[in-house]
């Protein structure tokens, strides 16, 4: 002990015999190295922030992340680099190619050939071509864009509505809680596959798409797979947004915002929600494969996107007639559902390890 510190100590006022004070004397002060320790060494990061870093440490999250941006790339870019479109039967000189059909990948067909043994130049069929001669690899990358665009529009439908009556449900409690909750029940016991088929034959004979270009190519059966999604698929997200917010609205700053004269719908907003976004994130992120794959069911059994678009479903669905001889057709799509759903469920799990404050050390 150094002569500073101990003229310090003996300075000090002597403790009372009949005192409850803590005796000073009994206590040294801190030397610069045991401050030093207490020093916080690593920079004070948002929550956002702080999950995405334990995000990037994941090595399957960063490996979906990386698939994923390869996939979207490519149902980006292809379209306008492959000269073939999804619905065009191969030609050559201006005339339909007839033995242009079932070819395995990269394989020209006797007229293309000849073409190009004359010195013309083809774009070559990557994963060959189907039963009617048009381009495998273009009709697989349309599918995909498809299931993707189902998945993420379900995904968005799901959270919206479901965010939103959760939190009504949960904040409000007491009747209105035993009302909406009764209510959820009753919808999450209606069979969703029952309710496409109901929907695809009542919007076939009420809804004109002739008027609408868009809902033409998508056909009734997608449009009625988008209003089951609305109507059924988002009782999951308000139970669990529910939840949360019984929780959360427990505490004392949703306590000071009542008495602060705050609105119900500015408390939500302002101090529920934003506590429970992880969880709504990874919940949102978790529904988009099995979005997708319900997709892909209904298109295998023919109700998912009309006839010339195509979707993975309804591909492994045409594979399935020629599985002995050309089974490469039910490969591609196969393995591209596969690629999709199992990275997003492991980006899924990934956020939640990462975003999660139950599971964080």
């Amino acid at each position: 002990m150094s002569d500073a510190m101990k003229k310090d100590i003996d300075t000090m006022p002597k403790k009372s015999p009949l005192s409850f004070q803590i005796d000073l004397k009994k206590f040294e002060k801190a030397t610069d190295e045991e401050k030093k320790q207490q020093d916080v060494m690593s920079e004070s990061v948002s929550f956002f922030r702080d999950g995405m870093r334990k995000l990037m440490k994941n090595p399957l999250a960063v490996g979906s992340i990386i698939v994923l941006i390869l996939i979207i790339g490519s149902i980006l870019i292809v379209p306008h680099v492959v000269p073939y479109g999804y619905s065009e039967i191969i030609t050559v000189d201006g005339k339909r190619d007839k033995t242009a059909a079932n070819m395995a990948p990269f394989e020209w067909s006797e007229k293309e050939q000849e073409y190009i043994d004359a010195g013309g130049e083809l774009f070559p069929h990557i994963m060959g071509t189907d039963e009617l001669g048009r381009d495998y690899f273009v009709r697989v990358i349309y599918g995909t864009r498809v299931s993707l665009t189902v998945g993420l529009f379900a995904a968005i439908i799901v959270l919206i509505i479901g965010v939103i009556y959760g939190s009504i449900s949960g904040y409000f409690g007491g009747t209105v809680d035993l009302i909406m909750m009764r209510i959820v029940d009753i919808i999450y016991s209606l069979p969703d596959m029952l309710m496409v088929v109901l929907l695809s034959v009542v919007l076939r004979e009420i809804l004109n798409v002739d008027a609408f270009p868009l809902l033409q190519k998508l056909g009734t059966n997608m449009i009625s797979l988008f209003l089951v999604f609305a109507l059924l698929y988002w009782t999951g997200m308000a139970r669990m947004v529910r939840g949360q917010i019984l929780t959360i609205k427990q505490n004392e700053y949703v306590l000071a915002a009542r008495v602060g004269g705050a609105k119900s719908g500015r408390i939500i907003r302002k101090h529920i929600l934003p506590n429970c976004i992880s969880v709504i994130i990874i919940a949102a992120a978790l529904q988009i494969p099995s979005a997708i794959f319900t997709e892909s069911f209904l298109s295998f059994i023919g109700l998912g996107v009309q006839a010339p678009m195509p979707s993975l479903g309804s591909l492994a669905n045409a594979a399935r007639a020629g599985i002995t001889e050309y089974s490469y057709k039910l490969i591609f799509p196969a393995v591209m559902i596969c690629l999709i759903t199992l990275a997003f469920n492991l980006l899924g799990d990934g956020l939640r390890d990462a975003f999660d404050p139950k599971l964080r050390r």
